[in-house]
């Protein structure tokens, strides 16, 4: 069992930087691959970026490549996510996700574990 919890949300505006971060705990080995998620009201829930377990490979979402990077430091079981230029498009709620595989999972439902979400609202 991993549980995660996010931290870091909040009101900013637009051409603004936030930084999430998703701590994990429950397991002592960090070899799962983690991943944040978005979901905006009326919306489905989308995937924002993935990072596999080491760390070295990353995935993003067109619409936030360039402006958003996904990190992980696994000594301290933590994965961040730097959003910078944020846009009111980007306001949603942010969710922390971890998934049992070694490789790097961007497909939803192969994410077992979810945080609470935090809110992030980005204002014109």
């Amino acid at each position: 069992q991993v549980q995660l919890v996010e931290s870091g949300g909040g009101l900013v505006q637009a051409g603004g930087s936030l930084r999430l971060s998703c701590a994990a705990s429950g397991r002592t080995s960090s070899s799962y691959s983690m991943a944040w998620f978005r979901q905006a009201p009326g919306q489905e829930r989308e995937l924002v970026a993935a990072i596999h377990w080491s760390g070295s490979r990353t995935y993003y979402a067109d619409s936030v490549k360039g402006r958003f990077t996904i990190s992980r430091d696994n000594a301290k079981n933590t994965m961040y996510l730097q959003m910078n230029s944020l846009k009111p498009e980007d306001t949603a709620v942010y969710y922390c996700a971890a998934g049992d595989s070694l490789a790097l999972v961007t497909t939803p439902s192969r994410y077992g574990y979810w945080g609470q979400g935090t809110q992030v609202t980005v204002s014109s």
